[in-house]
């Protein structure tokens, strides 16, 4: 049986979009996605939940994403989870699970 590995995601850009050109002239963009959920307790009272996401975009979708988005742009985001391992200057191993881009919908209304 074959595997799948989809996100979806509707949220809002915790920052503008930061790219970097890569020496083999490849753009990658990254940036945070935030999602949050609204729920009411017992008490009636209302909360709110937001979670993190580190997205990545690659290429021709670096170059929308530098052109169109800003931090509070409100997208609906697909794309796959990818975990990477780095070590940092000292030395030390980390760990990141990333959410690899394939297609982005701006949902702000146009200015």
């Amino acid at each position: 049986m074959k595997g799948l590995n989809k996100v979806t995601l509707i949220g809002n850009l915790g920052k503008d979009p930061e790219n970097t050109v890569l020496d083999n002239k490849t753009n990658v963009t990254k940036f945070s996605l935030a999602t949050s959920e609204s729920y009411k307790d017992e008490k009636g009272e209302k909360h709110t939940t937001t979670e993190w996401h580190s997205v990545v975009m690659w290429n021709s979708l670096a170059s929308l994403a530098i052109k169109y988005l800003k931090k509070g742009s409100s997208i609906y985001l697909e794309g796959k989870l990818k975990t990477r391992i780095y070590e940092t200057k000292e030395g030390e191993k980390k760990q990141i699970t990333e959410i690899v881009a394939e297609n982005f919908i701006m949902l702000d209304k146009p200015e």
